[in-house]
């Protein structure tokens, strides 16, 4: 990768009006950060929450969450913080175009790389089912895995604020040496933990447990549609008429 693809996330953090962003790009901001889409998708929705470079941080102390985590801790936190309600907001976001295009909603993840690939410390907000056309090499798959540790949640970064102070200092050194061995780690799918050989399989397996979800969804939304049908069949007026119609006591003619 090229470096001005590197810096990318840098150049759009430091714009006055992210606004002039296209909207195949840009897809929302606010004073503090901004979202955009990722341009590589590991999954059916996948966007990044960027935070925009202004006091009391520079580019370099945002270069990633390596180097925020040298920063003072409060102000810190309070990025953090920030960019994680901006997230919720994308998730809302994304709740919304799933039951538009799904039906149903699922999982959505927040969380940083440990080693990021990109200049610039960037959220990642995508949805938990790792399905997407852009996801290829095994290094890709590893990286967003939510259990194997290169992937780290939004929710366990804020909370080693509040952990011990030799802890947090021992987090913040976030060394390559430690983590990009884990892209190198066997696959093996995130949600049922089952071994697979290769990429393709992988995939392939991947897919089929989200079909098996949206199946399972699908069939509890039926239910819960006849249920509904039947509840407002059995309390309709003319429902009511024709139980008392049933009585052997009516008397029958006027």
């Amino acid at each position: 990768m090229s470096g001005a693809n590197m810096t990318i996330f840098r150049a759009y953090a430091q714009k006055s009006n992210p606004a002039s962003l296209p909207p195949s790009v840009l897809l929302s901001h606010s004073e503090t950060c901004l979202t955009v889409f990722d341009g590589f998708p590991k999954s059916i929705f996948h966007f990044l929450v960027i935070p925009r470079v202004r006091p009391p941080f520079n580019v370099y102390q945002l270069a990633n969450l390596h180097s925020l985590l040298k920063c003072e801790k409060n102000c810190a936190k309070e990025l953090l913080t920030d960019l994680g309600r901006e997230a919720n907001t994308v998730k809302k976001m994304i709740e919304s175009e799933m039951l538009k295009k799904y039906g149903f909603k699922w999982e959505i993840w927040m969380g940083f790389h440990a080693v990021p690939s990109m200049e610039h410390l960037h959220l990642h907000v995508l949805s938990a089912d790792l399905c997407s056309p852009r996801m290829k090499l095994k290094k890709h798959y590893n990286s967003f895995h939510p259990k194997l540790g290169f992937f780290i949640h939004l929710n366990d970064v804020i909370s080693w604020f509040d952990a011990d102070t030799s802890y947090y200092k021992t987090i913040s050194q976030l060394k390559k040496s430690e983590y990009e061995p884990l892209l190198k780690e066997d696959l093996s799918c995130w949600k049922c933990d089952r071994n697979l050989s290769n990429m393709p399989k992988l995939k392939s397996h991947l897919q089929e447990e989200f079909d098996k979800l949206s199946d399972q969804e699908k069939a509890k939304a039926e239910r819960k549609r006849k249920r509904a049908d039947d509840l407002a069949q059995t309390s309709s007026p003319q429902a009511s008429l024709n139980d008392d119609d049933s009585r052997p006591d009516k008397p029958i003619g006027p």
